[in-house]
């Protein structure tokens, strides 16, 4: 693959991905970095985030509920995407739990796996909270 130039644009993105946990949308992402950039578009920004996930630096999260999502944490996780509200919080389960689910799915498959990608869904606590107070 052929090295890619620079551009301060895509440098902003992706720091912006890695220090943040709210895994945005692009329009999130266009709205933080046009503050520092005022002429960006929209298409940049699009462009750099599938480039950067194209390329490992970022993961692209697909939910069911709307646009994809971005994340600079590229170690292997899970995800999961709350049916209510949309956000996508990341889960916690440990490297071991990756393994092991790779092993169990090699046991039933007749070549080898590398790797998978799991998203979980259902309620967020502050959505079952709000549902909790408003059937109180």
């Amino acid at each position: 693959m052929a090295t890619l130039k620079y551009s301060r644009q895509r440098a902003s993105i992706k720091e912006y991905l890695m220090n943040t946990t709210e895994h945005p949308t692009a329009d999130m992402v266009y709205l933080h970095l046009k503050e520092q950039f005022p002429h960006i578009s929209l298409g940049t920004v699009y462009r750099n985030l599938n480039l950067l996930s194209d390329t490992g630096d970022a993961k692209k999260i697909t939910t069911p509920y709307g646009g994809d999502r971005f994340d600079g944490c590229t170690e292997p996780h899970y995800h999961f995407v709350c049916s209510t509200c949309g956000d996508v919080f990341d889960l916690e389960l440990g490297a071991e739990h990756i393994h092991h689910l790779n092993f169990l799915a090699e046991q039933h498959f007749d070549g080898t796996i590398d790797s998978h990608t799991a998203l979980f869904t259902g309620t967020c606590p502050n959505c079952l909270r709000k549902k909790t107070t408003i059937n109180d």
